[in-house]
């Protein structure tokens, strides 16, 4: 396949939201801080029209290099196509506040390092654009940064991907999909494919065996055929590859055996979504909208980028607002009660929360996730705490102790996309927070 050039690529990274090997936090010394590339300070997009050193552009890939991409983040939607995930008519539920002035005043030890850091310091190393932090159902701490408004939406990266896992298996909890059965008993056109005798259980804890990196670095990296079937903008005269996610998924190839190691590649997630759209006939967007967004009472409508047929990115292209990303995770925390009604089977979320096999998950080499593992597109870290999370790039994550009854959810810009950049400084920093709250109790 010709090689898409590099502005296409790079304005295509946005949708391309994996847990990368590369990157650590030696990368962030090239960058400028937190406070210096402050989107707001720097003016991005304020002019009619704004002056060409301060305007960003999806067709040229400045929208999504630093430290523009810090402001892009929080507007997605102006620079690319997008479908709706209706919240419904009814009024939002209100959240209640019970505002702690501790939380700032923690510090921890990062990963790797030998002095601790401030709660403050912390926010900053990883970019954090909003943060809420959830105790016994309130919130308890509230705070927003960069380009992000309490009214505002921000991309959550392969966070989607368990939003995806989660409607996976409160379909296979209703009995439209059984997890056991063959992905082409359910997608024909998947079965000459990698996922052809692969299973369902198998995709959605990504224990697939398939050809297909995801190393950025690699222009002749699978995830850019990916990239470049999905991308919106108009393809090349000379382009022959797949046009859209359905088209590339059939030409997926097998490499190994399914079920034996974890392999985090984003096309699991998008199979997934074909398959949840095949059983129930809507659209990803729809079945969030109708199993969970209208029930749970959210203050704004979500929304999905989507490729040049209108398939939404079930992998990576979800966009909310922080505060009902704080509710969402709330109600996993809950066992899928919610706004007075069971909305997501209690048998779910107990199938999530089990985990899936640490053997398989160790073949990954995460050397900071030692003994973790992966159910249902969902981080299970299976600490003491039963901690388990949802974890994008560039520092999006939900992340849930049910011991400390928390839940503390996060949008970010870090400049490096890898999860390995945050991660030294976003897990100490939970678990602070977490033994703070389990001495309130």
């Amino acid at each position: 396949m010709k090689q898409f050039p590099f502005y296409i690529r790079l304005a295509f990274l946005c949708w391309l939201c994996a847990y990368t090997s590369v990157g650590n936090a030696q990368e962030m010394t090239k960058y400028l801080n937190a406070e210096e590339s402050d989107p707001i300070k720097m003016k991005w997009m304020v002019g009619a029209p704004p002056p060409p050193d301060r305007t960003l552009n999806f067709a040229d890939g400045s929208f999504f290099t630093f430290p523009g991409l810090r402001w892009s983040v929080a507007h997605m939607r102006q620079f690319m196509p997008t479908t709706n995930v209706s919240r419904g008519i009814g009024n939002p539920l209100p959240v209640s506040k019970k505002i702690s002035n501790e939380i700032e005043k923690i510090t921890f030890v990062p990963l790797g390092e030998s002095k601790p850091i401030t709660w403050k310091e912390g926010l900053d190393k990883v970019y954090a654009d909003g943060v809420i932090i959830m105790h016994h159902g309130n919130i308890i701490y509230e705070k927003y940064l960069g380009a992000l408004t309490i009214d505002g939406q921000h991309a959550a990266m392969s966070v989607t991907k368990s939003f995806t896992g989660t409607l996976g298996i409160m379909l296979a909890m209703e009995g439209l999909i059984d997890t056991s059965k063959l992905v082409s008993e359910y997608v024909p056109e998947l079965k000459n494919s990698a996922f052809g005798d692969a299973t369902v259980r198998q995709v959605m804890d990504m224990t697939t065996a398939l050809q297909f990196s995801e190393d950025y670095a690699d222009p002749k990296a699978e995830i850019w055929q990916f990239s470049a079937a999905g991308n919106p903008l108009p393809k090349p005269a000379d382009y022959t590859g797949p046009k859209s996610y359905y088209e590339y998924l059939p030409t997926v190839k097998k490499n190994g055996v399914h079920g034996e190691a974890f392999g985090y590649k984003t096309v699991n997630s998008d199979v997934l979504g074909w398959i949840i759209a095949r059983v129930t006939g809507k659209t990803v967007p729809q079945v969030l909208s109708e199993r969970i967004w209208q029930k749970l009472g959210v203050e704004q409508d979500a929304y999905y980028s989507v490729d040049v047929t209108g398939t939404a990115f079930a992998g990576g292209g979800l966009n909310l607002g922080l505060r009902d990303l704080a509710r969402f995770g709330q109600l996993i925390l809950n066992n899928g009660y919610g706004a007075g009604q069971q909305i997501i089977p209690k048998a779910a979320i107990a199938d999530i929360r089990k985990g899936g096999s640490q053997a398989a998950f160790a073949k990954a080499n995460y050397t900071l996730l030692k003994g973790w593992s992966y159910r249902n597109m969902w981080w299970i870290t299976n600490n003491e705490d039963g901690a388990f999370c949802a974890r994008g790039v560039h520092g999006q994550v939900i992340y849930i102790d049910p011991k400390a009854d928390m839940v503390l959810v996060r949008f970010a810009s870090n400049p490096v996309a890898s999860n390995a950049a945050n991660d030294p400084y976003s897990l100490p920093a939970y678990q602070a927070v977490a033994n703070l709250l389990m001495k309130k109790k």
